[in-house]
């Protein structure tokens, strides 16, 4: 997280900020901007006209907030009874109009964490208690459940919904209009109702530096794991780490779904 300084000269008359409220210098509110206590916004984070930012929030530097977008409210849980919980937010996140993000609660750990570079589409809502990683794509409409976790390079496409406490893996594809109640493994391409891994994201392997080596073991291990028969999920896994296991990409894989395996009806975050 960047540097925080709490003097600026660049915002609207029109807008509304809390006395409680840190805004860097560099940073840019634009009219009709609403901006509640407790507060902080990095530098160079621009937020454009009509943006609410309610309360208890740290967004970081270089983000760009859209018209309309509501940013830390107060968590849809009826469990919620005003607790003191937080949204934090990284460096370089373009976050779009009518983008809704909420603080945690506190049967969740109090807080919703997104890191850095990420794109959140028109539209999409990210629910209390979600964490999610750096460089992922929410296309328009996405709607992730509370307690989501989300890894490193992941596409949504547009208009999924994600059940509460999946994981979705890092450089994993989901299509759009997809269901999701389970966990998606990384690195797999996901889509179809009922959801179903259809093959390795190997566009987001190749982008995010994995070798040629890694994909193709990676390629070998999908193949084993998901279109093969004879044995369980588990016997499976035991050979592909037997076979490819040097390999990174394999063991996160076989980390993911072992996880999944142990969670309740496939969902890691969440104890049988």
């Amino acid at each position: 997280m960047c540097d925080q300084m709490t003097t600026n000269r660049d915002i609207h008359p029109s807008a509304v900020i809390d006395t409680m409220a840190e805004i860097n210098q560099s940073a840019v509110i634009g009219p009709g901007c609403v901006i509640g206590p407790n507060v902080t916004i990095g530098a160079d984070t621009i937020l454009l006209n009509h943006v609410t930012v309610q309360c208890n929030t740290t967004i970081g530097c270089g983000n760009t907030l859209y018209p309309f977008c509501v940013i830390g409210a107060d968590p849809q849980d009826r469990k919620y009874k005003g607790e003191q919980t937080t949204l934090e937010i990284g460096d370089n996140n373009e976050i779009r109009e009518h983008v809704t993000i909420h603080r945690g609660t506190v049967g969740g750990g109090g807080r919703t964490v997104v890191g850095d570079g990420n794109l959140f589409m028109v539209g999409s809502h990210i629910a209390h208690d979600c964490i999610l990683g750096n460089e992922i794509i929410l296309a328009n409409q996405v709607m992730l459940a509370g307690h989501v976790k989300v890894d490193d390079g992941a596409t949504i496409g547009g208009g999924t919904g994600i059940n509460q406490f999946s994981s979705i893996g890092r450089c994993s594809y989901i299509s759009g209009l997809t269901r999701i109640t389970k966990d998606v493994p990384p690195f797999m391409i996901v889509e179809g109702t009922p959801a179903e891994i259809r093959a390795v994201n190997v566009v987001a392997m190749s982008r995010r530096g994995y070798s040629e080596p890694h994909i193709e073991a990676t390629k070998e291990a999908f193949r084993r794991l998901f279109r093969e028969n004879g044995g369980s999920i588990v016997q499976r896994m035991e050979a592909v780490l037997n076979d490819l296991g040097e390999h990174d990409s394999v063991q996160q894989l076989c980390q993911a779904l072992s996880a999944s395996n142990d969670g309740k009806h496939g969902r890691s975050n969440e104890i049988k």
